[in-house]
């Protein structure tokens, strides 16, 4: 057996990990603070996970384009991915606030909440993807010797 640890049971897996979530939770909490009910429904929890599912396509296909050599495609994926993303959003706070709606007699506003914020946030995430894409495209230099020539 090899005296290495995987990656993800690394300290500074483990901390970057920790970090992420440590601001993606917090930046949650506080906006919860700030952003009030629309109606019944607490509209912050649709909010973060889209935006979460945004983030999420855009940090996916920009860290595809990253030099696998170095660490910082995995560092950031632990960071901002796992880490921040995975504090922010918070899937199981809409199936909870679904329930309560239904329970409450909201089932039309929690059908609409529930699946609009899954059906957006996927939307989201195709976006997020979209713009990196367009993004890496415009600060790719083209490849040697492939061009028009006359």
């Amino acid at each position: 057996m090899s005296g290495t640890r995987p990656s993800y049971l690394q300290w500074a897996s483990i901390g970057l990990v920790g970090i992420g979530g440590l601001f993606g939770a917090g930046s949650r909490e506080g906006l919860s603070i700030v952003i009030p009910k629309l109606g019944e429904v607490p509209i912050v929890i649709a909010i973060v996970n889209v935006v979460g599912a945004f983030l999420l396509g855009y940090l996916y296909e920009a860290v595809t384009r990253l030099d696998k050599a170095k660490p910082t495609a995995a560092n950031l994926k632990l960071l901002l991915g796992t880490g921040f993303c995975g504090g922010f959003t918070t899937y199981s706070s809409l199936a909870t606030d679904t329930a309560v709606l239904f329970r409450d007699g909201f089932v039309w506003e929690g059908v609409l909440y529930a699946l609009g914020t899954v059906i957006v946030g996927a939307c989201a995430t195709w976006a997020g993807i979209a713009l990196a894409s367009s993004v890496n495209a415009r600060t790719t230099p083209p490849a040697a010797g492939g061009g028009v020539t006359s």
